[in-house]
């Protein structure tokens, strides 16, 4: 018996490394496919991309208020929402980078315990005088806007911490989104179930995006 070809005809050990690499990246590869799909199933059930209750169709913002590029998304978001009559959905996102967006958010949220509709006026006027606002006079701007209210703007404005808390629930949910940059924008529907929702990556094509929605495209 002839022994010699006994390791030729066995499978060479190079060969056998490179079919174990190529099972592994195929796990790998199926693995990624696997952890893609369930988190797009997330993302289609994910609380923040619904509209409220009520509403088939609306826009869901994260926002910064000291973000220039949030400045000149709010008044175009407006205007969408005043001609579709659709409600926005404004989330708190306030950026590390930024010194005094977390206390403007944290004044926000005081203006929203006497109406939504007070705190929503407070954002848009940070908005507008962003420019002229510093860590340093923002709560002397802030004191104009309540007295122009006739609100009293207390010495400590969040003495639990309860309105920095939900700040950090819409941070949190923003996280979970896995949200990079600001504003980030999104058209979401109750009806369209094929297609729940769809970030705004060119706000030329918002209302393009809203008509489609709407359409259950």
């Amino acid at each position: 018996m002839n022994y010699a070809n006994c390791g030729q005809n066995a499978a060479n050990p190079a060969s056998i490394h490179n079919m174990r690499m190529k099972l592994s990246l195929l796990v790998c590869v199926l693995g990624l496919a696997a952890l893609a799909f369930a988190q797009n199933e997330n993302l289609d059930s994910h609380p923040a991309l619904k509209p409220p209750k009520g509403a088939q169709v609306a826009i869901v913002v994260f926002e910064d208020l000291e973000c220039p590029d949030c400045a000149r998304a709010a008044p175009l978001l407006e205007e969408a929402a005043r001609t579709y009559n659709i409600p926005v959905v404004r989330h708190d996102f306030p950026l590390a980078m930024h010194p005094w967006a977390m206390d403007a958010a944290i004044l926000a949220r005081y203006f929203d315990t006497h109406s939504k509709k007070i705190g929503n006026d407070f954002r848009d006027t940070v908005f507008k005088n962003q420019l002229e606002i510093s860590k340093d006079n923002l709560r002397a701007f802030a004191e104009k806007f309540a007295a122009e209210r006739k609100i009293e703007l207390p010495f400590v404005i969040d003495p639990q911490g309860k309105l920095a808390a939900e700040i950090e629930k819409d941070r949190n949910l923003g996280n979970s989104l896995g949200l990079s940059h600001t504003p980030t924008i999104y058209v979401v529907s109750s009806k369209n179930v094929a297609k729940p929702f769809v970030e705004v990556a060119d706000r030329s094509q918002l209302f393009q995006l809203i008509d489609a929605m709407k359409r259950g495209e």
